[in-house]
């Protein structure tokens, strides 16, 4: 079984940006729906990614939190395109940064679109309590919250949100 243990933060300042030492485009879509996702009637999320002229298939558990359930699968772009095309609403599109701080990577997602404004990082672990360095650049924890996921973002995007919601 594939365990991905990842944590998520806002990101804070500009001060990353010359950290970054690569970049990648990135566009994705669900192919299931995220109220049958958020209510229970479906276990997990079906992701199609395209990262410039290559495209993966993406099942993860539906659980919040660090620890979750990952498969990941290299598909045809041909076939990414048309799963794209049937995709439920809401596209996330995003400029990844890559960033090596001490031992680890971390991926600093910049959102375009309907989530323009939004910067996340994410570092994953080999286990739930590893440590890791913490940039200045890293704001507030948000592995927990599900507003912050891709695919809450495709269905109710950032630019939706409320003040309050945004401050967090």
């Amino acid at each position: 079984m594939a365990i991905e243990i990842e944590r998520k933060f806002r990101v804070i300042g500009e001060a990353w940006r010359g950290q970054a030492h690569h970049r990648l485009r990135i566009a994705q879509a669900y192919l299931n729906d995220s109220e049958a996702l958020a209510s229970g009637c479906e276990q997990c999320s079906v992701r199609i990614r395209i990262t410039g002229e290559s495209a993966n298939l993406n099942i993860k558990s539906r659980q919040a939190g660090a620890r979750r359930q990952e498969f990941e699968y290299p598909i045809p772009l041909a076939d990414a395109e048309s799963l794209m095309r049937l995709a439920c609403k809401g596209r996330i599109e995003k400029v990844r940064h890559l960033v090596q701080v001490g031992s680890h990577l971390w991926e600093i997602d910049e959102f375009a679109g309907d989530n323009a404004g939004l910067v996340v990082a994410e570092i994953e672990l080999q286990h739930e309590g590893e440590p890791f360095d913490r940039p200045d650049w890293l704001g507030t924890e948000v592995t927990d919250c599900l507003r912050f996921y891709n695919m809450a973002l495709a269905a109710r995007p950032f630019h939706h949100w409320t003040a309050e919601e945004k401050s967090c």
